[in-house]
């Protein structure tokens, strides 16, 4: 053996992990046998949080870089697909802790006040590294996002508050992105082109669908018209920054087209390894909301209406947050501004040699 001989139990840390479980309800006279499997699912879901940020650290150095080779993308790929099955992992644990009923909760709940998971600067720390800022916050999470925190915490988070997000770092990286326009070949005019004539063929499918009454017809034509103010606005660069200052929209505008333009020539070679990562942006967002909407369902047949251990509104706060905490929704609403591919425009023979495979 080249190494010292090591036992599982000493390279596990067993003895400090599993003498981590001490109940407050056994301090106080008379322990509630659910307390333990409360810590047990608690501290699981920090050892996964720890494990993400870990890998979400890896993925931004590698951002922070000013060229990103593709075998890096690759492997930020894989990184990502780990966190998406960590998120499945903390989705399933809810269904644990369920087994746990009301009256078993409330044999010791009064023991946790004030704790409550506002204290998880864990997940807090994924939050704001991915991109979620506390001005983008619902105005009852600004109430109790630091009231309850120690004065060394609450200097940790604002110095995170501070620094780049990884949203922000793919924003540069997309912003960066070749082929929509060469010498003989503007893309987006091609498109703006395709989109029209789109639009107006579903204005004439609309007026003339006869299973439609006066007042059916009026909202499609509305709802059109609204898809046709969207598209106005990708293009308009003084409309869309404006809303980017107000935090309606947060990828750039560059990074926004550059990025439908990868999603609408996803099975182009070049595209292919950017899509995956898109679309696993996508998943981490889809799989804390849900797990954050299993969470307020829980407390809901948890605590009813009553107030949360932190004091905040329990159950209401949190199926606000669910609603309101997503940070990569610009990818979300990529989805608008796709088109048939009936409609798409061709790309130039010579461009189309740069998004494949060279040696062919």
């Amino acid at each position: 053996m080249k190494h010292e001989p090591i036992y599982y139990g000493s390279y596990l840390e067993l003895d400090k992990l599993l003498d981590a479980q001490n109940p407050m309800s056994k301090k106080n006279g008379k322990e509630a046998h659910d307390e333990t499997l409360f810590i047990i699912i608690h501290q699981a879901y920090e050892l996964w949080f720890k494990q993400i940020i870990h890998e979400i650290d890896s993925i931004y150095d590698i951002f922070s870089n000013k060229t990103i080779a593709p075998e890096q993308i690759s492997l930020v790929n894989h990184r990502l697909a780990r966190v998406n099955e960590i998120q499945r992992v903390l989705n399933a644990q809810m269904k644990i802790i369920e087994t746990m009923t009301p009256m078993d909760f409330m044999d010791f709940r009064d023991y946790l006040i004030p704790a409550s998971g506002f204290q998880s600067i864990q997940f807090r720390t994924i939050e704001l590294k991915l991109g979620l800022r506390e001005k983008q916050r619902t105005t009852m999470a600004k109430k109790f996002f630091n009231s309850r925190l120690s004065e060394e915490d609450k200097e940790y988070l604002k110095s995170l508050e501070n620094s780049p997000t990884l949203l922000e770092l793919v924003d540069k990286w997309l912003s960066r992105m070749p082929f929509t326009e060469t010498d003989n070949f503007d893309f987006w005019k091609s498109y703006k082109d395709a989109v029209e004539k789109m639009l107006t063929a579903d204005k004439d499918l609309i007026k003339k669908n006869t299973t439609l009454n006066e007042m059916q017809q009026m909202i499609e034509l509305k709802n059109l018209e609204a898809t046709k103010e969207s598209f106005d606005i990708l293009f308009d660069k003084e409309k869309y920054n404006s809303l980017l200052e107000n935090d309606d929209l947060k990828l750039s505008q560059k990074a926004k087209l550059s990025a439908i333009f990868i999603s609408l020539y996803r099975h182009e070679p070049v595209f292919q390894l950017p899509y995956r990562l898109i679309n696993h942006l996508i998943e981490i967002d889809e799989l804390f909301t849900q797990w954050r909407y299993n969470h307020a369902i829980m407390v809901h047949r948890m605590l009813g209406t009553k107030i949360g251990t932190g004091g905040s509104s329990g159950h209401d706060y949190l199926k606000k947050a669910a609603d309101n905490n997503k940070i990569f929704s610009d990818f979300f609403d990529m989805a608008t501004f796709l088109i048939p591919n009936a409609y798409l425009p061709k790309l130039p023979e010579n461009l189309k040699v740069n998004l494949g495979f060279m040696h062919e």
